[in-house]
């Protein structure tokens, strides 16, 4: 039987996936995640009005520099050059949070979906350090893929 955790080899020891015989293809992955807070703490920050600055836009810019440090994170992720990152933060008042949804895109012989679930975890562990002074109750839940797409397995979505 193939071993299928592909970061172990035949002797059960981490290594690195060799992608070198894979096809470049376009590669996408949508993730999303969402921060709760305290009612006064979004205030805050869809009024703009929170002493550090534009909490979404520092956030935004954070989550796309942590997509492209995604390699230097995560031991075993390949390098990867990236041909598009979109950061969507939308203030949700019904639930009192930020909802973040991130795109990454690359043509490449490997996924992005680390690259994805990365920036989109770094957007809101940005918003959580710009208000912690304010409200360190703050949640980070349902970070997860929603979808992927590209190379041999093809089309993969999240039934929701």
């Amino acid at each position: 039987m193939v071993n299928p955790l592909t970061h172990f080899n035949q002797s059960g020891e981490a290594h690195m996936v060799d992608v070198g015989e894979k096809s470049t293809t376009h590669r996408v992955a949508v993730t999303e995640g969402f921060i709760s807070m305290q009612p006064e703490t979004l205030a805050l920050i869809i009024q703009g009005s929170h002493k550090k600055g534009d909490v979404l836009g520092i956030a935004r810019i954070a989550a796309i520099m942590g997509a492209k440090k995604t390699s230097d994170l995560i031991p075993l992720c390949h390098p990867l050059s990236l041909t598009h990152i979109n950061v969507d933060l939308t203030p949700q008042l019904e639930n009192n949070g930020i909802y973040c949804q991130t795109t990454v895109e690359t043509l490449g012989q490997t996924g992005v979906e680390m690259e994805a679930l990365t920036a989109t975890q770094v957007a809101l562990l940005t918003i959580y350090d710009m208000c912690k002074a304010v409200d360190r109750g703050m949640t980070i839940e349902q970070v997860r893929l929603l979808k992927k797409s590209g190379g041999k397995s093809g089309l993969w979505e999240r039934n929701i």
